[in-house]
């Protein structure tokens, strides 16, 4: 899981333009489910989906990737691309958090015991 937060310019509305436009066809690359909170991309490559939501101008998105763990950089990717390309006049910054993952205790193997 990746945290994302965007902070918009003052008076953008990035969150509605963004929205808006993924719902009117203008942005092809994601689309909206359950009321504009869960974001998935539009080409089955890029697997996993972001639940995100607004309060007083930041986006705060999580980039989840159950089925594949460690591709969400592909729609991190693609996002910031994105955002960069078309929206970039509308956002103030991008903040990016890795949360840390607990790596699993390597096992050793044991000797099965034959009988002589």
């Amino acid at each position: 899981m990746i945290r994302l937060q965007i902070v918009e310019r003052q008076g953008a509305h990035l969150y509605r333009t963004l929205v808006d436009a993924m719902r009117s066809g203008d942005l092809r690359t994601f689309s909206t489910e359950r009321r504009g909170r869960k974001v998935t991309h539009t080409n089955p490559n890029y697997p996993g989906w972001m639940n995100w939501s607004c309060a007083e101008g930041v986006i705060s998105c999580e980039i989840l990737s159950p089925r594949k763990p460690g591709a969400e950089w592909k729609l991190l990717s693609a996002l910031i691309g994105r955002l960069a390309d078309k929206y970039g006049d509308h956002i103030h910054n991008i903040s990016v958090q890795f949360p840390e993952t607990l790596t699993p205790k390597p096992t050793q193997k044991r000797r099965s015991r034959r009988s002589r």
